[in-house]
């Protein structure tokens, strides 16, 4: 099952506090970033964020979920009503994120 565009909106909405958040669709779900940061995603209609150590502590209850087959474990985000949890999620998370990789250029 694809995540809806209205998912996707409220996130983003929820989020909208922070500058530097973006979205970029991939097969159907949607990969969140941070200042170009990979956070997590949404799929299949859940809020997915790294495991990083500051994640964890947030979110101490949080399962672990695939959010595709053969992919990591991420923490699916149950809390994401509440506009000031997500930002300081996300705010706490991002030293802890690596940076992107610089794309290769064709030659």
């Amino acid at each position: 099952m694809a995540s809806s565009k209205e998912y996707l909106a409220f996130i983003l909405e929820q989020l909208s506090e922070l500058t530097g958040v973006s979205a970029r669709g991939m097969m159907g779900e949607y990969i969140l970033y941070y200042n170009g940061k990979i956070v997590g995603g949404i799929y299949d209609d859940r809020l997915l964020v790294k495991p990083t150590k500051s994640a964890r502590t947030f979110l101490p209850n949080a399962p672990l979920e695939l959010p595709y087959e053969g992919a990591k474990e991420m923490l699916l985000v149950d809390n994401v009503d509440d506009r000031a949890f997500l930002t300081a999620l996300f705010r706490a998370m991002y030293e802890e994120l690596p940076a992107q990789k610089p794309k290769k250029k064709n030659r």
